[in-house]
């Protein structure tokens, strides 16, 4: 039993601590959030500069059960917040295709309005660090800094607490 203990512990630690190497990679909140443009589902080229002086809400997503929650909750935050001066934006970070990335949205429980961009050359995840921690969500204050992010978790980052954190804004 011990020596099983012992062959657990010898496989988990090198596999928390690169965890651990790769979240430093992730921005901080205080950071300037990394400008980028992409090109949304609909064919528009959209970018953080077209939002300058708003709030945003920023989700980075894959092709994945948990992102689709994330997705969902986001389009919540896009409602709640509608008139206000937020901007909501979704990005399929890891490069996948429009056609898969139709395909992923179409089965959301809430159809998503806020504008959902594609990365084809994963800048965003090199920009924010993404990568294997997804979803990630930050609010980004009027004038481009971080003030709050989740990383992965839906349960800490579901509607009321983002709306909460761009409401201090």
């Amino acid at each position: 039993m011990k020596r099983i203990i012992f062959a657990l512990g010898a496989l988990l630690i090198p596999v928390l601590a690169a965890h651990l190497v790769l979240a430093a990679g992730l921005l901080k909140v205080g950071e300037k959030a990394p400008s980028f443009a992409l090109t949304a589902i609909t064919g528009e080229t959209v970018g953080l500069d077209t939002y300058k002086g708003k709030v945003i809400v920023l989700g980075l997503f894959h092709i994945c059960d948990p992102c689709m929650v994330q997705g969902s909750a986001l389009q919540k935050v896009s409602e709640m917040t509608k008139g206000k001066n937020v901007a909501v934006l979704g990005v399929n970070s890891s490069g996948d295709s429009k056609k898969n990335v139709s395909e992923f949205l179409s089965p959301f429980p809430v159809k998503a309005t806020y504008p959902y961009l594609l990365d084809p050359s994963k800048v965003t995840d090199k920009l924010y660090g993404g990568g294997k921690f997804i979803p990630n969500v930050y609010v980004i204050d009027q004038q481009g800094v971080i003030q709050w992010q989740r990383v992965g978790s839906m349960d800490l980052a579901g509607e009321e607490a983002i709306v909460a954190e761009v409401e201090k804004l």
